[in-house]
């Protein structure tokens, strides 16, 4: 019975998020037909423990971008991340970083960025071919200090220890 609502809590904790969705243990970026997977880390905060949504704590946070689909190697690359502030219409002003349009042949994209204070923004990744232009839009809060389980366990744990008094 424990094991059963320990899984249920932690069943909980997936959702998508804009265009960034957790499925198998991989956060995977819808860009057009192709995806891409998201990792990020926090390593002076939360050490080796990836997260592929909201952004934990301020501070240094590194992203790595993998190439799904070899599709994409040819194509060029483009990332922002701009201030979520409901308008994109001048995104120069509202990008708090950008690394302009590359190819990466090896398939991967890693950068990182600090963040000095907690917010809302919204990452725009945008890849280009011959004739096609697709962008993913997903947008993700920085400082929420990540999701706990342990209300959700303990509540679990309450309820099955009441109904087996009762």
């Amino acid at each position: 019975m424990v094991i059963i609502a320990l899984g249920m809590a932690y069943s909980l904790q997936l959702s998508a998020h804009g265009g960034l969705s957790l499925a198998e243990d991989m956060c995977k970026l819808t860009i057009g037909p192709y995806t891409m997977h998201f990792t990020g880390y926090q390593p002076e905060s939360t050490q080796e423990q990836e997260f592929c949504e909201d952004i934990p704590m301020i501070g240094r946070t590194v992203v790595a971008l993998d190439y799904i689909n070899e599709e994409l190697r040819p194509m060029t690359t483009e990332v922002r991340i701009i201030r979520d502030t409901g308008s994109e219409e001048n995104l120069d002003a509202s990008t708090i970083f950008h690394i302009p349009p590359k190819v990466y042949s090896n398939g991967s994209v890693t950068f990182e960025h600090t963040f000095p204070e907690p917010g809302k923004f919204v990452g725009l990744v945008t890849i280009r071919g011959d004739k096609e232009e697709y962008v993913s839009r997903f947008p993700f809060a920085v400082g929420t200090g990540g999701k706990s389980n342990l209300p959700y366990i303990i509540g679990i744990i309450v309820l099955a220890a009441a109904a087996a008094l009762f």
